[in-house]
């Protein structure tokens, strides 16, 4: 029977993951991570798949992705949760990442130069993902009755380790300008597709969900025309799991294995080699090893 890992990030998350799969059973890492393993039939084949919810933060979508191949060695892995739209997209849109960016990636002098580390979802789920968002399909995995179409976009995102709130700060005027074609931003994605670098024979993929645009973000006032946060994150939510479900049943293993030489990972090896010099840094893993990425920035 083929596997699939979903890994998520929030219980939100977790839930509308959850929601998709039969005969759950609980599995555990030896290090305590918990997993629950369960069924889910797709169009031509019946897949076992592992979740896991593992927190925010790049550097620790590492290692508990290293920690989830380890344990369950799947066929696929995606990483499935909610984002902020950065331009673009719509609250409720689904966004497939083609790369994702760890902007934090650069050198800081007077100013913050970029060494831009890329992240590659796998080519061969980008391309069924490209063929899925031109369908309606996905959506009858939806409960609900939207009043407005949820779009997918297949697009790049950018993950660092902040949570970015208002389309005025330094930080987001800094994405507009250095990763202006990424059309969402995450705080997960890179760490996660690092070590997926790590196993060219299992295909990774990151799906989003926008639940928030980041020149309204957390406004779910009655003058808003909001929703609360919370509905428009599990909102979110479910519309990317039910994306992800809606490509796990068209996959079949024997055409995925691989239709390309592209691979996912880290793009730019170069851009991994980080200079620290005058910069209180985190550490995050990178292709199995770990690395300081300074977290104090100058614009």
């Amino acid at each position: 029977m083929p596997s699939a890992v979903i890994l998520t990030a929030l219980p939100v998350e977790y839930l509308a993951v959850r929601a998709h799969l039969n005969d759950l059973q609980e599995k555990m890492h030896p290090q305590g991570t918990i997993y629950e393993v369960g069924k889910f039939l797709g169009d031509e084949l019946t897949w076992e798949v592992g979740i896991g919810e593992v927190g925010a933060g790049n550097a620790g979508a590492a290692v508990e992705a290293e920690r989830a191949i380890t344990t369950l060695k799947p066929d696929v892995l995606f990483f499935v949760g909610i984002a902020g739209g950065i331009k673009d997209v719509a609250i409720g849109d689904v966004v497939v990442a083609t790369q994702v960016y760890g902007y934090e990636s650069g050198k800081v002098e007077e100013q913050f130069w970029t060494r831009p580390a890329v992240g590659q979802s796998a080519y061969a789920l980008v391309q069924r993902a490209k063929s899925e968002a031109r369908r309606d399909e996905w959506r009858q995995k939806l409960d609900e009755v939207a009043p407005v179409t949820p779009k997918v976009w297949v697009a790049p995102i950018a993950a660092g380790e902040k949570v970015i709130a208002s389309r005025e700060s330094a930080l987001f005027q800094f994405l507009r300008a250095s990763y202006n074609d990424a059309i969402a931003v995450e705080m997960e994605g890179f760490g996660f597709l690092s070590t997926a670098f790590a196993y060219p024979n299992i295909k990774a993929m990151v799906i989003r969900g926008i639940s928030d645009l980041i020149e309204d973000k957390n406004d779910g006032s009655p003058e808003s025309g909001q929703a609360p946060e919370a509905i428009r994150q599990q909102q979110a939510s479910e519309h990317a799991a039910a994306f992800a479900f809606s490509l796990l049943a068209k996959l079949n293993l024997l055409n995925v294995s691989e239709s390309s030489s592209e691979s996912h990972g880290l793009k730019n090896t170069r851009a991994v080699q980080i200079n620290t010099d005058n910069a209180k840094g985190y550490q995050t893993i990178v292709r199995g090893e770990t690395v300081n990425i300074g977290e104090t920035y100058k614009y």
